[in-house]
């Protein structure tokens, strides 16, 4: 069952995100990096209040991605992708993105904290942030 209201192209635009800031994280890095973007259309909070489909999210600016100035998430989504994207949709959830609202590539450590956010874990290169659950009950 979805947790997200989407239809066929939305799934293949957060397909396109999914490879475009992970793929060299492999599937879990990518599942992460969804469930980061799901959170988001589902928190309604703080920086996202008003993020109610796919690409409110994909797009938002400020705060949005930094793949979507690339060329390279203008390719065509793969079926690989697809599924991923499918199985956040769903509601699937990875730790440590599972409650994540954020995430960057730092060049060294993770920060215990980045904006005043919580440092969930790493995975790969990529560190997690998570809000406080009174600031944003829906991701939680």
């Amino acid at each position: 069952m979805a947790v997200i209201k989407t239809n066929a192209e939305d799934t293949k635009m957060l397909a396109r995100l999914l490879r475009a800031e992970a793929e060299g994280e492999g599937e879990l890095g990518m599942l992460m990096v969804g469930n980061v973007g799901v959170n988001r259309i589902r928190g309604n909070c703080l920086d996202f209040k008003n993020i109610r489909s796919i690409p409110d999210m994909v797009y938002q600016s400020p705060g949005g991605y930094e793949a979507v100035q690339k060329s390279y998430f203008y390719q065509k989504a793969r079926e690989s992708e697809i599924r991923l994207a499918k199985r956040v949709i769903n509601g699937e959830r990875q730790h440590p993105a599972s409650n994540a609202l954020w995430f960057y590539r730092p060049t060294g450590g993770c920060p215990a904290t980045w904006w005043d956010q919580a440092n969930s874990g790493r995975y790969k290169a990529h560190c997690f942030f998570v809000p406080q659950a009174g600031e944003c009950p829906a991701v939680f």
